[in-house]
C-alpha cells in the first residue's frame, strides 16, 4: 500500500477501533461469501493484514467465529480452510437484504409481534431468540414480547428453527386498531428502539467516511489493497450503524433521518472502490478446489448495481 493510502486508512482504523472478530465477520460477509464463503487460514491473515491484526489475534477470532457457529473448518494436510455454515450463511442472507438492497418496499400498515414463554424457556434459548430477533430489526416491547412493522418473516421463521423455540413462540400480524392515537404509536416506537443511538450512529458514520469520499472521488486509479482495507472498513462501519437500525418505515421515522445519507455515501464510496477491493481478494483467496469462484451475477446487483471489475 503506497504511504498516500496507509494515510488514509490509519485513521479509519483510529476512528472505528474495530475488534478483531467484528471485522473478520465484515470481510466474510462483504469479500468472501459471494466467493464461495471459504478461505485458507493463510489467506485470511493476509487479506486482514492491512488493519495491523497478526496471525495469533486472527487465530482466536477464527476460533471464537467456529465456537459461535459463523464458521466451520477442514483440515486438508497441514492447511486449515474455514467456511461458512448454513446457519453462518442464513445470517449473511438476511443482513445483505437489508445492506445492499437500494430501495425500501412501501408498507402495508401491519405490525409483526412475537410472544415467547420467555420465563418458561431456559436462558440460552431465551437469550439467543432476543438476540437474533434483534438481529433481524426487531424492538423489545416487554419481557419475551418483541415487534416489528416490516420484518423479513423467512429470516424470522429461520431464527425460530435456529433457536429451537418454535414450539415456544406465538407470532401474530396485523394492523393497529384505526381508532389507536399517533402519539401511541410513537411511545412505542421510543421504547422498543433506541433511535436516539441510530442517529448518532449514523452521523458518526458520515462525520468518519465523509472525508474519504472528498479525497478518493477524483483518483485515477486506486491501489487493490488499498481498495480491500477502504471497502471492508467502510463496510465495518455502515454495518455497525445499519445492524442497529431496525428499519422502520419512512412514516414512523422522525424528519431529517441520516440513515438516508449515509445509505448514499455509502453506495457512492463502495462503489468507487469495490473493483480494486475484488482484484486485491481475488489475488489473495485459494479454497480446497483451487482458485476462487468469480463473483455471481448477483453481486453486482449490490447497491443498485456495480460495474464488473474487468472494466472498471
Amino acid at each position: 500500500m503506497s504511504a498516500s493510502h496507509a494515510e488514509l486508512v490509519a485513521p479509519l482504523l483510529r476512528a472505528l477501533k474495530p475488534k478483531a472478530k467484528s471485522l473478520l465477520i465484515t470481510v466474510y460477509g462483504d469479500a468472501l461469501w459471494h466467493h464461495g464463503g471459504c478461505a485458507w487460514l493463510g489467506n485470511i491473515i493476509a487479506l486482514v493484514r492491512p488493519f495491523g491484526l497478526n496471525e495469533r489475534v486472527v487465530r482466536t477470532s477464527v476460533f471464537r467465529l467456529a465456537n459461535d457457529n459463523w464458521l466451520e473448518t477442514q483440515r486438508i494436510g497441514r492447511r486449515s480452510f474455514y467456511r461458512l455454515t448454513e446457519a453462518g450463511r442464513r445470517r449473511f442472507d438476511a443482513a445483505h437484504g437489508r445492506i445492499y438492497r437500494d430501495a425500501t418496499k412501501p408498507w402495508d400498515g401491519d405490525w409483526t409481534i412475537v410472544i415467547s414463554r420467555c420465563a418458561q424457556l431456559d436462558t440460552s434459548g431465551c437469550d439467543a431468540l432476543r438476540r437474533n430477533l434483534a438481529w433481524l430489526g426487531y424492538g423489545q416491547l416487554a419481557r419475551g414480547v418483541m415487534l416489528h412493522p416490516d420484518p423479513d418473516e423467512a429470516a424470522t421463521r429461520d431464527v425460530l428453527a435456529d433457536t429451537g423455540t418454535s414450539r415456544d413462540v406465538l407470532v401474530l400480524r396485523g394492523p393497529a386498531a384505526s381508532w389507536v392515537a399517533p402519539e401511541a404509536i410513537q411511545s412505542v416506537i421510543r421504547q422498543s428502539w433506541d433511535l436516539d443511538r441510530v442517529i448518532a450512529d449514523y452521523n458518526r458514520f458520515l462525520e468518519v467516511f465523509r472525508p474519504v469520499w472528498l479525497l478518493l472521488k477524483d483518483a485515477t486509479a486506486i491501489e487493490p489493497e488499498a481498495g480491500f482495507a477502504i471497502r471492508m472498513l467502510l463496510m465495518h462501519g455502515y454495518r455497525r450503524a445499519l445492524l442497529r437500525d431496525p428499519m422502520l418505515p419512512g412514516e414512523l421515522l422522525p424528519a431529517n433521518w441520516p440513515g438516508t445519507a449515509a445509505r448514499t455515501l455509502c453506495r457512492n464510496l463502495y462503489r468507487l472502490v469495490q473493483a480494486a477491493a475484488e482484484r486485491h481478494t481475488m489475488a489473495n483467496l485459494e479454497t480446497p478446489e483451487g482458485p476462487a469462484p468469480e463473483a455471481p451475477a448477483s453481486y453486482y446487483t449490490r447497491f443498485g448495481g456495480l460495474q464488473p471489475s474487468a472494466s472498471a
